[in-house]
């Protein structure tokens, strides 16, 4: 964008006209959602939980903004054949809850299609909770428009008490990009489970960050859980926190995740890319070792440092060397938690959902009784 744009676009938005920007409270109401038809669902005490991060439904496509791609706007046809996918693994999987990231609503981007309604319409999931980290009326760069993508818990049962909690936003970043950029946030809500009151939390942290705003939202998520905890109240917690587990054997991913003619950043510790790399503050490659301390995961910590559970890759179908039995998981962002005191079991990470997103579902058993 040239400067007489930038010039253009920073007036109409100081001068007093309609934000282009939706700005939230500390805490608000989540936005609300029912299935258009409800089924019927057997109360159950050890609920299948489930976090996924579905980037924006569009599969391995080669987007601009994660995968060196050139695509910025997909086709109806693109979105519908991801969600179709999305849908049929879904129902396959049949969780009970699923904590979502970057599930978009009405964006410009996937064809202007209400991703939250649409599972819930096309899946067994019966209601929803939605907390936007991104709402923008017009986004200049790449021809965006309007984008609205955010986090969501879907579930069979009833939800109530949807909280969006406003998290840190960025100190590394000039006032005009930080006015544009993702309001990131936690989204909790209340589930009735067969008569347990069950307390979901949603987060996804910041992952491009080089100062230490994803130590204000992991430390601001563990406060939500310690805070419930301490209320004698059971949660099932999780999502995309964007850090690798405590004991990871590599913390720096530059040469996996650099584009053709991208040259690796270059200090101390070596090379690395932005985003890409998990040591940009002290204590960031121990940073979740008290959620393993004081809260039970569905995948322990042993295993998560493993490749059987990596849940994340950059590589889209057009990467070199991608192949649909290849290996392209190589870090573990993804995780749940509980302080149930039966915890979880069945722990797995879905790494067979290789071309539904750049992240591997994670998924488990909440034990209530």
């Amino acid at each position: 964008m040239d400067s007489s744009k930038y010039i253009t676009l920073a007036a109409l938005i100081f001068l007093g006209c309609e934000p282009l920007v939706t700005k939230y409270a500390e805490s608000e109401d989540a936005q609300y959602y029912s299935a258009s038809e409800i089924t019927n669902h057997v109360a159950t005490t050890s609920p299948k939980v489930m976090t996924w991060n579905i980037r924006f439904g569009v599969g391995r496509y080669p987007w601009f903004g994660d995968s060196c791609g050139e695509r910025s706007i997909m086709t109806e046809d693109e979105v519908m054949q991801g969600l179709e996918a999305i849908r049929d693994f879904i129902k396959e999987q049949d969780p009970d809850i699923i904590l979502v990231q970057e599930i978009d609503r009405e964006s410009k981007r996937t064809g202007y299609i209400d991703q939250v309604q649409w599972i819930l319409d096309n899946t067994d999931l019966n209601y929803g909770a939605y907390a936007s980290m991104w709402d923008s009326q017009f986004i200049a760069s790449d021809g965006l428009g309007m984008v609205d993508v955010g986090n969501a818990i879907l579930s069979k049962y009833e939800i109530s008490n949807a909280e969006r909690i406003k998290l840190a936003l960025r100190t590394d970043q000039d006032p005009l990009t930080q006015y544009f950029y993702l309001r990131r946030n936690v989204i909790r809500a209340d589930i009735d489970v067969g008569g347990s009151s069950v307390v979901a939390v949603n987060v996804h942290a910041t992952a491009f960050a080089t100062d230490d705003t994803k130590q204000k939202h992991i430390d601001t998520f563990y406060s939500i859980l310690e805070g419930i905890e301490d209320s004698g109240r059971i949660f099932v917690a999780g999502g995309d926190l964007n850090s690798i587990p405590p004991g990871a054997p590599q913390y720096d991913f530059c040469l996996e995740d650099r584009c053709e003619g991208e040259d690796c950043e270059v200090d101390e510790d070596g090379p690395h890319l932005e985003g890409s790399y998990f040591n940009n503050f002290d204590g960031e490659l121990n940073l979740l070792q008290s959620f393993y301390e004081n809260f039970t995961p569905a995948i322990s910590q042993a295993d998560a440092i493993t490749s059987s559970h990596t849940t994340h890759s950059t590589w889209t179908t057009d990467s070199p060397g991608y192949s649909s039995d290849g290996e392209y998981w190589d870090r573990k962002l993804d995780y749940l938690f509980t302080n149930a005191a039966a915890g979880m079991i069945d722990g797995m990470t879905s790494q067979d959902a290789h071309q539904l997103s750049d992240h591997a579902p994670v998924s488990a058993r909440l034990v209530l009784e």
